[in-house]
């Protein structure tokens, strides 16, 4: 059988909510609840997509994933019924609008920085093609320079010194 009545956790949620957004350890130490306990509220809260910080910064530093939950619960809403909503939350109609904004941009930005990294993924290509030419050449040249040192070294053996070098 649950310990607490509705009413009162439903009460103690509000204030894990917005606009209170009270930390759960306060919430814990001021209602005589183990912090499990809260926890495990604010979690099957977060399973049915309730925005539901209970970490004490305000909405700007909220998650992504309460902020999208945010957007997802506003995105019926009229502008009387959104209105109603951020007053209950502490919110502004601005933050929910620029929160949506995010969202629906995620996936351009997704977009975008794959093509740059094609593009620089292109360029890191011929750049490591240019690198090995100019290494293959360094390594003939220096085979090379090892060969005539090599041949010097058994000519002046086979005919000795010579003073014309």
């Amino acid at each position: 059988m649950n310990r607490y009545s509705e009413e009162r956790k439903e009460a103690i949620l509000r204030r894990m909510m917005a606009p209170e957004n009270k930390l759960i350890s306060e919430l814990a130490r001021e209602n005589g609840i183990s912090k499990q306990t809260l926890y495990n509220w604010q979690k099957k809260l977060h399973a049915k997509g309730m925005p539901v910080p209970g970490n004490g910064k305000n909405a700007e530093d909220w998650s992504s994933k309460d902020k999208f939950a945010v957007v997802l619960e506003t995105a019926s809403l009229n502008q009387a019924q959104l209105a109603e909503y951020c007053r209950s939350k502490g919110l502004f109609i601005e933050q929910i609008a620029a929160w949506s904004e995010a969202c629906q941009q995620a996936n351009a930005h997704t977009v975008e920085r794959t093509r740059e990294q094609r593009e620089q993924s292109k360029n890191d290509r011929k750049r490591i093609k240019e690198l090995e030419k100019e290494l293959l050449r360094k390594e003939r040249a220096l085979a090379e320079a090892a060969a005539i040192i090599i041949l010097r070294k058994k000519a002046q053996a086979i005919w000795g010194e010579s003073g014309d070098d």
